[in-house]
């Protein structure tokens, strides 16, 4: 049973607009590789912004490359392939890969919250809560929940009998494979909507106290102190609404009736959480966050300069 194949049954509803697709996934996927990888070479390069928020954002950069190639190349090559079928084993490891990934983006927004609600909330004590011992902890909280977490969901689903072998999507997640089991569906499904609810709630619930805190503080600052407090803020803000977006849309699709909506609009709204989000992300805190900005600048105005030394320099000698 373990070598099953697994039919993905989207493939065949955007058959007629799969270069369309492909061109889309080609052209989407170099910027999101190169925005995140510029954002943590930023991060990491620049002295001044070796400091817990940027580190946070550095770290969600990883998670958006994490996220975004374990999906995108596998889309590209079943549509140019025309092979809509996967084996048990590996649709087990796309569901590890998408549920790791998710996890991981709501505990890292989480903590993102916590730290601007101790930065503006608790001024004075913010360097003693967020020290780096504190902060390498959390990150790796980050990552140790969310994988162990999904590795015991996975094993769970390895060892359930299959029955279908149809999924109505692009790629396998964990809804999904339930919904192909033969028994034991009902405990599994329990188990997983605690998982997700463990894994939603209690961070949603973290980032809403941390802002309404914040709100409150704000409401007693003068004008320029709120620009300020909030000019941090709004960046996080419009990350947080991305993610929850990309996530209603997979969880109205995994749990409700989709006949009725075309196949390349279902795939359009299943690949924004993968493609989208990962994209949207850096160019929100590049353009947003004004020291990140302004370190990019200068990098490449420092890249500008040395080009141009260069070829005075080769004219020179000619």
């Amino acid at each position: 049973m373990s070598n099953m194949s697994i039919i993905l049954i989207a493939y065949k509803g955007i058959y007629d607009t799969r270069f369309l697709f492909v061109i889309m996934l080609t052209f989407l996927y170099p910027i999101m590789i190169i925005s995140n990888a510029a954002l943590i070479f930023i991060i990491c390069s620049e002295k001044s912004l070796h400091k817990p928020l940027y580190i946070l954002i550095c770290n969600l950069a990883c998670i958006n490359l994490y996220g975004g190639c374990g999906l995108t190349p596998f889309v590209v090559f079943r549509i140019l392939s025309g092979n809509f079928q996967i084996s048990k084993s590996a649709c087990l490891c796309q569901v590890f890969s998408v549920m790791t990934f998710g996890g991981c983006e709501i505990m890292n927004l989480m903590v993102m919250a916590y730290d601007r609600y101790v930065s503006i909330c608790l001024p004075l004590h913010y360097e003693k809560i967020m020290s780096a011992s504190t902060l390498m902890k959390l990150i790796a909280l980050v990552w140790l929940v969310p994988f162990i977490r999904t590795g015991i969901a996975v094993l769970i689903n390895a060892n359930l009998g299959m029955c279908g072998r149809i999924i109505e999507k692009v790629y396998c997640d964990t809804y999904s494979v339930v919904k192909l089991a033969c028994t034991g569906m009902r405990e599994v499904s329990i188990y997983g909507s605690v998982i997700t609810f463990f894994s939603v709630v209690p961070p949603l619930m973290i980032i809403i106290y941390s802002y309404v805190k914040i709100l409150m503080i704000c409401t007693k600052l003068k004008q320029s102190g709120q620009a300020k407090a909030l000019s941090t803020c709004i960046p996080h803000l419009v990350a947080i609404v991305n993610f929850f977006v990309g996530c209603s849309f997979e969880v109205y699709q995994g749990r409700f009736d989709m006949n009725h909506v075309p196949y390349p609009l279902r795939v359009v709204l299943s690949l924004y959480f993968f493609i989208l989000s990962p994209v949207l992300n850096p160019i929100i805190y590049g353009v947003r966050t004004q020291k990140i900005k302004d370190s990019l600048i200068k990098k490449v105005m420092h890249v500008f300069t040395k080009v141009q030394f260069r070829n005075k320099t080769f004219v020179s000698i000619m």
